[in-house]
């Protein structure tokens, strides 16, 4: 064996010996820190999940027989797609974000029954939210879904709620990022408001006619009691009509004449 080889075969022994070292030092070493927004589960090796969790700080454990895993129990946000039928048979796509967190005076039950975060979200979460997304879709129809989201909203997370309290899983809030129907139906939306859209131009448009019809009238009616009005009034004073002619005389005589007599106007005595 030459001096290289002997020089690697003395780095292998010596990593493995760090490796072991470490290992040692950390199955004996009694003292491990709770990060924040976590808690601390207790597993013994004689006798499984501990009841009591860990808080935040700094701990100690039987070295060789108890092993902590740290839960985070601060607010989850998760993204899940799920798939739904409405009332009226319309596929629905939904796109919902779920807020939620464990209870953290039961991660050591939640941790034994189902597991860390990401088991929660796979085994838990998941499909429980596409139940309920399926539950409360099929109540209502397409339309109403995309009119309704707020109702949607509450009764899914009225549901939710319920369901993840069984796992000791605590809903804070949902929301309903996204709805989409399929390709038809969503012409045909596009199409409904268009015709709305037209209809509500064609009766502004007949609004308009309308007003203008009537404004007609009114002006109509106007110069209808001007005249009565002006009627009446020479009616009742025949003196006002040759003042008015007088008013709208020029000046000059007429250039015509009837026999001998001269165009005169009496403007009273």
């Amino acid at each position: 064996m030459n001096e290289n080889q002997q020089n690697l075969v003395k780095w292998g022994i010596g990593g493995v010996a760090l490796l072991i070292a470490i290992i040692i030092i950390i199955a004996t070493f009694p003292i491990v820190v709770i990060g924040a927004g976590k808690r601390g589960v207790v597993f013994s090796n004689a006798s499984g999940i501990q009841n009591k969790i860990l808080d935040e700080g700094v701990h100690f454990r039987m070295p060789f027989v108890e092993s902590v895993h740290q839960v985070s129990v601060q607010v989850q946000k998760d993204e899940i797609q799920a798939s739904a039928a409405s009332k009226d048979l319309q596929t629905v796509a939904a796109k919902i974000v779920v807020n939620w967190h464990m209870d953290a005076s039961r991660v050591n039950r939640i941790f034994q029954s189902v597991g860390d975060e990401r088991a929660v979200v796979d085994r838990i979460l998941i499909p429980n939210t596409n139940e309920v997304i399926k539950a409360a879709s099929a109540k209502y129809t397409a339309e109403q879904l995309l009119t309704q989201r707020a109702a949607l909203k509450l009764a899914v997370d009225k549901q939710l709620g319920e369901r993840l309290r069984k796992y000791n899983i605590i809903l804070d809030d949902i929301s309903i990022v996204d709805l989409d129907f399929s390709a038809e139906f969503n012409r045909a939306i596009e199409a409904k408001a268009a015709a709305e859209q037209e209809a509500l131009a064609q009766k502004n448009k007949l609004e308009s006619i309308k007003y203008q019809a009537q404004q007609k009238i009114e002006t109509a009616k106007a110069e209808a009691e001007s005249i009565r009005i002006r009627g009446d009034a020479l009616s009742q004073n025949p003196q006002i009509a040759e003042l008015e002619a007088i008013r709208k005389w020029n000046g000059k005589l007429p250039q015509y004449q009837l026999g001998s007599t001269t165009p005169f106007i009496n403007i009273g005595q």
